[in-house]
């Protein structure tokens, strides 16, 4: 397949590097220091360093000139860029299947994605999200991963993923584009949470209970929003969950440890220098779960904390003062 990947962060990298084993891959940057790096020392050291693409990845800086030949456009960006790159898109014409990583509801709106391309690109544009437990570096370094490709034609679902899939990053094809959304934006949500959880020196106990009624949350949102309920079992739904609240590569985790520690978010981001997509998803998770009427009480104490409504210690102990409630009410 040939695939144009727009954005040249880590995750645009690390999928660039990993799809060039079996299709030939354009990689688009709108930075034109990273894609000079790339074409001389194929290393994206601002963004990613210590990986390097092959040589049969082709790097553009015209847009126009990354599209050329393409099957399939992915956007890699933060939730942040996809509308301006949607509209890039638009502007030239392209009329490609689109896919995307990110993952998170648009800021403003609360929208997600495809509900975006669908306002951007109209609503007969054939689109998709892959998402799954997938940290770059992992996806980059060639290790074992697994994710999910949804998209709103279950045909082209199948067939991409089919064609996409490979030896060590493995793509399963599934049909709830809704579903596999849900799981993406609101597992940020709760690795702030578990950050702020194991940060607390809670123990393993609290945490296990924080994932487990975590992702009750987040299939009681997917589920008000037309998603299938047993998506959220999936790689989607808990497979990317547990890594994300787990793993020491998670960024949103290493929120919700600095804000147990007392830090300042303003502070927590200069820090971090990347993207948390927790950290702007919070808050629509929390307007969202109140429209929809969906008891969210994980969600809306993290949004309260990063909103400076809320220290870490009190939002623990308002969780905690909670009633007892039946497991599966």
């Amino acid at each position: 397949m040939k695939l144009a990947i727009l954005g040249a962060g880590a995750w645009g990298t690390a999928l660039a590097i990993a799809f060039a084993e079996h299709n030939a891959v354009t990689l688009w940057s709108r930075e034109t220091d990273v894609a000079a790096d790339l074409l001389l020392q194929r290393e994206n050291r601002r963004f990613f360093p210590g990986y390097f693409l092959p040589s049969s990845v082709q790097v553009a800086t015209e847009f126009a000139s990354a599209l050329a030949g393409a099957e399939v456009v992915l956007v890699a960006t933060p939730m942040a860029g996809l509308r301006p790159t949607l509209e890039h898109l638009r502007a030239v014409g392209c009329q490609l299947p689109v896919l995307w990583v990110c993952k998170g509801f648009e800021a403003g709106s609360g929208l997600l994605a495809h509900q975006v391309v669908r306002e951007v690109l109209g609503p007969e544009r054939v689109c998709g999200a892959l998402s799954g437990p997938s940290f770059a570096e992992e996806v980059a370094a060639g290790q074992p991963t697994a994710v999910a490709l949804a998209a709103n034609q279950p045909d082209f679902a199948r067939q991409t993923a089919l064609a996409l899939h490979g030896k060590r990053l493995r793509i399963y094809a599934n049909d709830d584009l809704v579903g596999v959304e849900v799981g993406g934006a609101v597992k940020n949500v709760l690795a702030i949470a578990t950050g702020v959880c194991d940060g607390l020196g809670l123990g393993l106990n609290a945490r296990a209970a924080l994932l487990t009624r975590g992702l009750a949350e987040i299939a009681r949102l997917g589920v008000a929003l037309g998603a299938q309920r047993e998506t959220f079992l999936g790689l989607a739904g808990m497979g990317d969950l547990v890594l994300t609240c787990t793993g020491d590569l998670s960024r949103n985790r290493r929120v919700g440890l600095a804000l147990a520690e007392g830090k300042s978010l303003t502070t927590i981001l200069d820090e971090l220098g990347h993207v948390a997509e927790g950290v702007y998803t919070a808050r629509e998770t929390a307007r969202l779960a109140s429209e929809h009427g969906v008891d969210m009480p994980i969600s809306s104490a993290v949004a309260a904390v990063l909103a400076g409504e809320l220290t870490a210690g009190q939002a623990l102990e308002q969780l905690m003062a909670r009633q007892a409630r039946e497991e599966m009410a």
